[in-house]
């Protein structure tokens, strides 16, 4: 079987088409709002995004309480809020997340793949280091929304 390999590029607009490309947005918000309202956005990269999958992120944080439409929690092509009570334990979770990242160690990670109309692998690499600096920024994010009393909605 010949597999052909594409390597996501994030400057190739083709590759930016491809459904298999994915971003997000964590957005602080407040549950108690009688309208929805962001007061402070933090977009997430397709490069975190797939991080946040492939270092075993998003799975780690499914151990709180995310309220989504789906009922499963924090997901992909989701939703999912997060109550203000929570931020810190979100925190923790974070914080270790990124203590347990290889930072000299970069991989190829396979994002999805078709069997038609030809077999193709997607794949990306993911940079260590640029995801140890995304996870410090929404450590960031976290902790002043916290203090400032924000909930916060995932995007994914």
């Amino acid at each position: 079987m010949n597999i052909q390999h594409i390597l996501i590029d994030d400057l190739n607009p083709g590759h930016r088409e491809l459904s298999i490309y994915r971003t997000g947005t964590v957005n602080r918000v407040r549950l108690g709002d009688s309208a929805y309202r962001a007061y402070r956005s933090l977009p997430i990269d397709a490069h975190d995004y797939a991080a946040l999958f492939h270092y075993g992120i998003i799975e780690a944080c499914n151990a709180l309480p995310f309220l989504s439409e789906s009922g499963n929690g924090l997901d992909s092509w989701d939703e999912a809020f997060l109550h203000r009570s929570n931020l810190g334990r979100l925190v923790a979770i974070l914080s270790d997340a990124a203590g347990k990242i290889d930072r000299q160690k970069s991989e190829t990670i396979v994002l999805g793949w078709q069997d038609q109309p030809m077999t193709v692998a997607y794949l990306r690499r993911i940079d260590p280091l640029k995801t140890v600096d995304f996870l410090e920024k929404l450590l960031l994010f976290v902790r002043e929304s916290e203090d400032e009393g924000y909930d916060l909605e995932f995007i994914l």
